[in-house]
């Protein structure tokens, strides 16, 4: 008996906030939870960043978590009144918002009952059926939803948190990436016969990718597919092409 190839499992990232958009804050998290997600199996389909306007929270969460299996948000539960994502979230699944006693539980295991003030009471706010994500670093949770993962955007904290959440989340096939070094080649001297290789290997994805180190390029040929043999069968035509092309004195 074979073993079945486990489904395909998609994933897009929420980016909150008008620091992101303004530049004063530089993204830290998007390429970590790539790669953690596709160490899992789980491919990350699209990435979008909202201002923090409750309309515009909405509207992208719900447009996305309709159309992929998990949506992970960054951003915006903090105790300040700009911290507007935990109110978004509830408003997109319609449910009911208020103070959650584990999340208040969990707050005063780091803030004594007396610090405990209003805006600090504010990071409790959890939508009333949401399962919590522990917070190992400054205890204030975040929470999951339907299929939508709420985290913090301090990239420390997030990090906690996606540790926390991931064995909650269904694996996918995991994708198998093999790189060819195109030796010298330009790109222009193999694009159509690669365009070609990925028109007959049309089940994987074939990139190229130019680096410029030490005064000269390095091109890259990525084969990135699920399918183990038809990598490899895309690969060995690549090197194929490429051998034609070298044997055919093509210049740098």
């Amino acid at each position: 008996m074979t073993e079945e190839t486990p489904p395909s499992v998609s994933a897009a990232i929420l980016v909150i906030g008008d620091e992101i958009l303004s530049g004063r804050t530089k993204d830290k998290n998007i390429g970590y939870i790539a790669e953690y997600l596709t160490g899992m199996g789980i491919d990350l389909r699209e990435v979008r960043v909202v201002p923090d306007v409750e309309d515009e929270i909405v509207t992208a969460l719900n447009a996305l978590r309709h159309r992929y299996t998990y949506v992970f948000t960054t951003g915006g539960i903090g105790p300040t009144h700009d911290d507007i994502t935990a109110d978004s979230v509830a408003k997109a699944f319609g449910l009911p918002i208020g103070e959650d006693p584990r999340a208040i539980e969990l707050l005063l295991q780091r803030i004594k009952p007396e610090d405990l003030n209003e805006a600090r009471r504010r990071m409790a706010r959890i939508p009333q059926g949401a399962s919590l994500i522990q917070n190992a670093i400054s205890k204030a949770p975040g929470f999951m939803v339907g299929n939508v993962v709420v985290m913090a955007g301090v990239p420390a904290i997030m990090q906690s948190m996606l540790d926390d959440v991931a064995p909650r989340l269904r694996a996918g096939a995991r994708m198998i990436v093999d790189t060819v070094e195109a030796k010298g080649l330009p790109e222009g001297a193999y694009a159509a016969g690669l365009r070609d290789i990925a028109t007959a290997h049309a089940s994987v994805s074939i990139g190229s990718y130019p680096a410029f180190r030490d005064g000269t390029f390095h091109n890259q040929i990525v084969v990135r597919g699920k399918d183990a043999g038809a990598v490899e069968a895309a690969k060995a035509a690549v090197l194929a092409l490429l051998d034609h092309l070298h044997g055919d004195g093509v210049p740098a």
